[in-house]
């Protein structure tokens, strides 16, 4: 991943309803929820909670699917991973010592 593409994501994740979005999102995987099982956990409105979701698509974080007559969102997790290593590779700085205790917090979950 490069610069610009972390930030469109970080961009897209910067806001408090795409972030929870995100991570239920992230819960439910690998399944997916209905674009409108998303709209009733937000509490917006179908129009309001679509420009939201735009943003995440466009971005990379969502893919949408198509089942049957239903709407499928589900976390891209290639371009969540790609954006965890983005960040942790800068903040290690390629000392692997420094992101240990990230990675022990992470094994506990």
């Amino acid at each position: 991943m490069d610069s610009t593409t972390a930030l469109a994501s970080l961009g897209a994740l910067a806001h408090p309803t795409r972030l929870e979005t995100f991570r239920r999102l992230v819960r439910h995987e690998p399944d997916g929820l209905s674009t409108g099982q998303l709209v009733a956990a937000s509490g917006l409105g179908q129009s309001s909670f679509s420009t939201h979701l735009a943003v995440l698509v466009k971005a990379g974080l969502v893919i949408p699917e198509k089942r049957g007559r239903q709407q499928i969102q589900r976390v891209s997790l290639d371009a969540l991973r790609g954006l965890l290593l983005f960040l942790a590779k800068d903040c290690c700085q390629g000392r692997a010592e420094l992101c240990e205790p990230l990675l022990a917090e992470l094994a506990c979950c």
